[in-house]
């Protein structure tokens, strides 16, 4: 007969098993992430997109005026000197090798720059590792609560 204790114990540990396995299934893969950015007046922000071969990125720079420089991995798309732009850019490109695209956008103009796109990524391989400690917590969990069954430890 199982105690109550080692009862409540198991079903805490499959719950965290099961919440690690289902955040390691979701970070498998790709990212999409779905930009919407105001950058202030005179204010710059840098964007690093690791990314595997062949993903699409969209990007659209709507403002008074801006400068940009934008490196792609391997042969894709350059813009290699901060080149400036008024009114609107669209960038539309495909990562031609794994690896970061890097780009540095600074507002030059008078108004707010908005920042818009869809940018796919890689997923950062730290989630690996802290889902696998979840999933580790949640047999920790359970062998404790089995540790119950076979005797009541002292101070519990």
């Amino acid at each position: 007969m199982l105690s109550k204790r080692t009862i409540i114990g198991l079903i805490v540990g499959s719950a965290i098993i099961a919440i690690g396995g289902y955040s390691l299934i979701t970070h498998i893969g790709t990212i999409t992430i779905n930009e919407n950015y105001s950058l202030a007046v005179g204010d710059s922000i840098p964007y690093t997109i690791p990314a595997p071969n062949h993903t699409p990125q969209h990007m659209q720079i709507t403002g008074d005026s801006f400068d940009l420089k934008l490196e792609s991995p391997s042969t894709g798309l350059q813009i290699p000197n901060m080149t400036s732009y008024k009114d609107e850019l669209t960038l539309d490109w495909v990562h031609v090798a794994d690896g970061e695209t890097k780009i540095l956008i600074k507002n030059t103009g008078n108004s707010e720059l908005l920042i818009t796109g869809v940018l796919i990524r890689s997923s950062d391989p730290i989630w690996f590792t802290f889902d696998l400690m979840v999933i580790t917590s949640g047999m920790v969990i359970i062998g404790f609560s089995m540790g119950f069954t076979l005797r009541k430890p002292k101070g519990f």
